[in-house]
């Protein structure tokens, strides 16, 4: 019983941790490619070290959300190949 309460636990846990969001400043917006330049902290969900570099983005409407000099908290995955921005919201 303590085995299977343990690993309910540990599933429940498991997502909230791959979902930590990453520090960033937007630096550069590019909706006809698609793209958002950021200089961003260590984003831990794709194992990734501070620098600054162009994301794709996964959804248009990311972009809208934010501005360049924008500080922002961030979700990336590596989606076929490419760091993609998934989720993207302004930092308070």
């Amino acid at each position: 019983m303590r085995a299977v309460f343990s690993a309910v636990l540990l599933a429940l846990t498991l997502p909230s941790l791959a979902q930590a969001l990453a520090d960033g400043e937007v630096r550069k917006i590019d909706k006809a490619a698609r793209k958002i330049t950021l200089k961003h902290g260590n984003i831990q969900s794709i194992d990734m070290p501070p620098m600054t570099m162009v994301f794709q983005v996964k959804d248009l409407a990311l972009l809208d959300k934010v501005k360049p000099g924008q500080k922002v908290k961030f979700q990336a995955e590596m989606i076929g190949g490419a760091a993609t921005v998934t989720q993207i919201e302004p930092a308070k």
